[in-house]
């Protein structure tokens, strides 16, 4: 409306997601609400060093951004380089290198799809795990090359599935990589329900490593 002459340089950080039984109250994944916003910038880290570096480069960011923490990661532990460290927002990081399927995950998930990729490893399926990060901006350009590489995609989303993140990264994969598809795109998500309060069924809705790596060997096999 101003074009370009008025900048919004804020930053609201929220805790996110759920695996902490606060039930349906406090436990939505709403990352995916927020990228359907135009002109919002959403993030997402999943490890100590990249809350630190996304952090400083969304307060020099002249857009608005949503920087939503996930509070089952609130006590991970991890190495942080001394000094001043800034990262660039919209690019997203390769966790594990594979060349058998890719894996995009996001905030919990991505330490969920290390494990599952880790147990894929010893019966012979070899994942590339992709931090996605950054979902507005978004690194098409990662997720393309590793999915026309690998011919397989997998999303690894805590969000409930109907609109997720990951049906996003879906068409755009159809769109640019359809014939570097050796198979099915598939979703690994959420049921579209609210999140129960109760430990088992919480544990049974969210993804696990174990569903994870499941539904990938069920479909590499297939």
């Amino acid at each position: 409306m101003t074009n370009g002459q008025v900048t919004l340089p804020l930053v609201i950080k929220s805790g996110n997601g759920g695996g902490l039984r606060f039930g349906a109250q406090h436990s939505q994944s709403v990352e995916n609400w927020a990228m359907a916003v135009p002109g919002v910038k959403v993030v997402t880290p999943s490890t100590p060093e990249d809350v630190v570096g996304l952090m400083a480069a969304a307060v020099r960011s002249d857009d608005p951004v949503l920087f939503f923490e996930h509070k089952g990661l609130y006590a991970a532990k991890g190495e942080v380089p001394d000094g001043e460290i800034v990262d660039i927002l919209g690019t997203a990081k390769v966790r594990r290198h594979g060349k058998d399927a890719t894996v995009l995950a996001l905030g919990l998930m991505v330490p969920r799809a290390l494990k599952a990729a880790d147990r894929l490893a010893r019966i012979g399926i070899d994942v590339e795990v992709i931090d996605v990060r950054s979902l507005v901006p978004l690194d098409t350009g990662t997720i393309l090359e590793s999915v026309a590489r690998t011919g397989r995609l997998f999303t690894v989303e805590e969000n409930p599935r109907l609109l997720g993140w990951g049906a996003e990264i879906v068409a755009l994969v159809a769109e640019e990589c359809f014939w570097n598809l050796d198979g099915p795109i598939q979703r690994i998500t959420t049921p579209h329900i609210p999140l129960p309060s109760a430990d088992s069924l919480e544990d049974a809705v969210l993804p696990s490593a174990e569903s994870v790596a499941l539904t990938i060997e069920k479909a590499m096999q297939a």
